[in-house]
C-alpha cells in the first residue's frame, strides 16, 4: 500500500477524500482534471493524490458554474492563478471581476426575457415577425415573410 505523501501544505488527499469533502463525484474530479481545472500527482501505484488547494478550486468551480460561467472561461481564469497554493480572497476578487460584466449582461438578458415572456405566452404566437424572444434583432422581418435573397450592401 502506498503511503500518502506529505507536502509543505500538509498531507495529500486521496480522490475519495476530495470527493467526500467537496461533495462531487469521483468522475467529476477526473473530468475536471482532464479539462485542466485541477491537477493531481500520481503515487508509484498510479493513484491520484491532491493538494489541499484543490478544495478551494473546486469551490470556485461550483460557484462559477452555478451562475452560468462555462468551464472554458473558468479554465482561462484559473490560468492566472499560481499553481500549488490555495486561491486567496484576492484571487477570488480578481476572478469575480473578470466575470462581472458577463454576468451583468446575462442578468439584463434574463430580465428582458422575464419581462416579455408572459406577453408571448399570453398571445401564444411566438411570432417570427415580431417576437423579440424567438427572433431577436431580425433585420429582414420588416420586408415580409418567406425566403429573401441577401444582396451585397444590405
Amino acid at each position: 500500500m502506498d503511503r500518502i505523501p506529505a507536502t509543505p501544505l500538509g498531507r495529500l488527499l486521496t480522490v475519495g477524500e476530495v470527493a467526500e469533502r467537496s461533495g462531487l463525484a469521483v468522475s467529476a474530479l477526473h473530468f475536471y482534471e482532464t479539462k485542466g481545472l485541477i491537477s493531481s500527482i500520481r503515487t508509484r501505484g498510479n493513484q491520484r493524490r491532491y493538494g489541499r488547494d484543490v478544495l478551494r478550486r473546486l469551490g470556485i468551480i461550483k460557484v462559477a458554474q452555478r451562475v452560468g460561467i462555462p468551464l472554458s472561461e473558468i479554465q482561462a481564469a484559473f490560468e492566472s492563478l499560481p499553481q500549488g497554493r490555495t486561491p486567496t480572497a484576492a484571487d477570488w476578487h480578481t476572478l469575480s471581476a473578470l466575470w462581472k460584466d458577463d454576468l451583468d449582461a446575462r442578468i439584463r438578458q434574463l430580465s428582458l426575457l422575464r419581462d416579455h415572456l408572459s406577453g408571448c405566452i399570453g398571445c401564444g404566437c411566438l411570432s417570427v415577425e415580431s417576437c423579440p424572444l424567438r427572433n431577436p434583432g431580425d433585420r429582414l422581418g420588416k420586408e415580409g415573410s418567406g425566403a429573401l435573397l441577401l444582396q451585397a450592401g444590405r
